[in-house]
């Protein structure tokens, strides 16, 4: 194997790739360069964080902004398909990765390394995310993954190996649960979530306040939908970011938006986590509620089927295949009347669209009344229903033979 000389780390500043950076110097002996992004995760975990890397051998800290880009190129494309991983995950954490691992091989290119680097684990998605993403963008780089290495299996043994090199960290034993934010969502794993006949307690939720402690009315909120896509809250004309930034303050006080499931694994194991995503469960809601109006049967029951297929493809990491862009291409498609605007009612953990208009809608009072119209000849249905029935009647008269 060729010698590696420079590998560019995707450092988030946990225990994890706080210990890998001098594992990777120790073993590899290499230099490390630690790449950042920023996606939406709380001050708390970005404060300092270069000085972090630094202390724990990196060369050099790269902290890149990437929430607008994370909304906009990844979140509100996938919006318009109606992708919804086994039928309630909206994808927060997938639909992250390809972008990260993208800057990542960016910056590494730039700086001429020759090796890249990530904290997943042997046991979950993202280490395939990742990987996908690197395969599709840069082959030729050498790929480290040190979780299926090393022999640092714990959290103990973790801690213990950054004390032994007077590395400061501050993470502890006490630390249950394994979460994973960003500006869509948050998730939580691990701890008494681990038995799923245990209930979770509120230290599984995060934005979110619990049902019963939801304000006692309703709210009301406007939104504006352009081609698939929330332009503005409350007549407030926004971009992608700050919509759903506004619409995750309004929906927590609301408890909207938490999801508790047990889904299956990419590599086959199942595993649960508690989800909040309170801005794109409104978001999801008003959307629905448009393509109500516009889409024909054919076309909708055509936009169910580009979203089951979108959830695995972004799910599985594949972001950078021909399948995904095509997907997209339908669903764009699909999307380029979703126009309108829709009321929702917001309480105790619940959304739903209470009014709902578009310029391209195909509801007609006049066709749909149950009173009395002069558009509809209530007589035309009997020849449609004789031919829509003919191969029934073919069936049954053979059984009679």
């Amino acid at each position: 194997m060729k010698k590696m000389n420079k590998v560019v780390l995707a450092y988030s500043g946990g225990l994890d790739t706080s210990a890998i950076i001098p594992w990777l110097k120790e073993n590899y002996n290499v230099e490390v360069i630690a790449f950042v992004a920023d996606i939406g995760q709380s001050k708390k975990d970005l404060n300092g964080i270069e000085k972090k890397a630094l202390e724990s051998g990196a060369s050099s800290c790269h902290v890149f902004d990437l929430k607008e880009e994370f909304i906009k190129n990844y979140v509100y494309p996938v919006l318009k398909t109606g992708a919804l991983y086994e039928g309630n995950y909206l994808l927060g954490t997938a639909l992250a990765r390809p972008l990260i691992a993208k800057k990542q091989v960016e910056l590494a290119l730039n700086i001429g390394a020759d090796s890249l680097c990530h904290g997943a684990t042997g046991k979950g998605n993202d280490q395939v995310r990742f990987e996908m993403a690197y395969a599709s963008l840069a082959p030729n780089l050498h790929v480290i993954a040190p979780w299926r290495e090393w022999n640092l299996h714990s959290r103990e043994s973790l801690l213990r190996y950054l004390h032994e090199r007077n590395i400061p960290i501050t993470a502890t034993l006490e630390k249950i649960y394994s979460k994973d934010e960003n500006s869509w969502h948050i998730s939580t794993e691990g701890g008494l979530l681990e038995d799923p006949w245990n209930e979770s307690n509120e230290d599984c939720w995060n934005w979110t306040v619990k049902p019963e402690d939801a304000l006692e009315k309703p709210e009301y909120i406007l939104l504006e939908l352009t081609e698939g896509c929330v332009v503005s809250v409350n007549k407030l004309k926004l971009n992608p970011l700050k919509c759903v930034e506004t619409l995750n303050k309004i929906g927590s006080k609301h408890a909207i938006g938490r999801m508790d499931m047990i889904e299956n694994r990419l590599i086959g194991i199942k595993s649960r986590g508690c989800y909040e995503t309170p801005g794109g469960t409104i978001i999801t809601t008003a959307i629905k509620a448009i393509e109500q109006l516009v889409l024909d049967r054919e076309s909708f029951q055509w936009r169910a089927k580009i979203g089951l297929e979108m959830s695995s493809v972004v799910y599985d990491g594949r972001w950078f295949s021909p399948i995904r862009k095509s997907l997209q291409a339908a669903a764009n498609e699909l999307a380029s009347e979703i126009n309108g605007e829709v009321i929702l009612k917001l309480y105790k953990g619940s959304v739903i669209a209470v009014q709902k208009r578009s310029p391209n809608s195909l509801y007609s009072v006049e066709y749909a009344t149950f009173g009395e119209d002069e558009v509809y000849n209530q007589c035309d249905a009997n020849g449609f229903i004789r031919l829509f029935s003919l191969s029934s009647r073919i069936r049954a008269k053979n059984k009679c033979k």
